[in-house]
């Protein structure tokens, strides 16, 4: 029983880590497609705030800056949405022109458009994670091994 946590955990983890690979890479082909086929409106910016993370003990604190913008799509719609990260120098009042895709413009956004950031930022978290997930295989490999060696029933 005592093996079965040094099977389980790693499986538990590599599947977290995939996960979350999966949903960078969404993350990176929907900007990617909004910024290469998405329609373009002027946007209000209604609302700018932050908000903080961290700073208990030792650790230091994150800053995120947010900003609310409103705009009308080519058919009229009126929408709303919230991103954050955005430049510091945006503040209440001021239009932007964002980027969004008809069938979905509830996730529109107002970052220029920068292919190459996306790719290599998109990669470098891609390798990251996929660098936890070989981890996590190797421990397994090293776990079945010494437990095997050992003359422990495996799970």
């Amino acid at each position: 029983m005592f093996e079965l946590f040094f099977y389980a955990l790693p499986t538990v983890m590599i599947v977290g880590l995939g996960h979350a690979a999966f949903l960078m890479l969404r993350r990176a082909r929907r900007i990617g497609r909004t910024w290469a086929h998405g329609l373009t409106a002027e946007a209000r910016c209604l609302r700018m705030y932050t908000t903080t993370s961290g700073g208990g003990g030792d650790t230091s604190v994150r800053t995120t800056l947010h900003h609310v913008y409103e705009f009308t799509t080519r058919e009229g719609r009126a929408v709303r949405f919230e991103e954050e990260g955005g430049p510091a120098t945006v503040m209440e009042g001021d239009f932007v022109t964002v980027r969004y895709l008809p069938e979905q413009p509830q996730r529109a956004t107002a970052r220029p458009p920068a292919p190459a950031r996306l790719a290599a930022g998109t990669g470098f978290g891609v390798a990251f994670l996929g660098a936890a997930i070989a981890f996590c295989v190797f421990f397994l490999a090293t776990a079945h091994t010494m437990f095997s060696d050992s003359g422990v029933p495996t799970p």
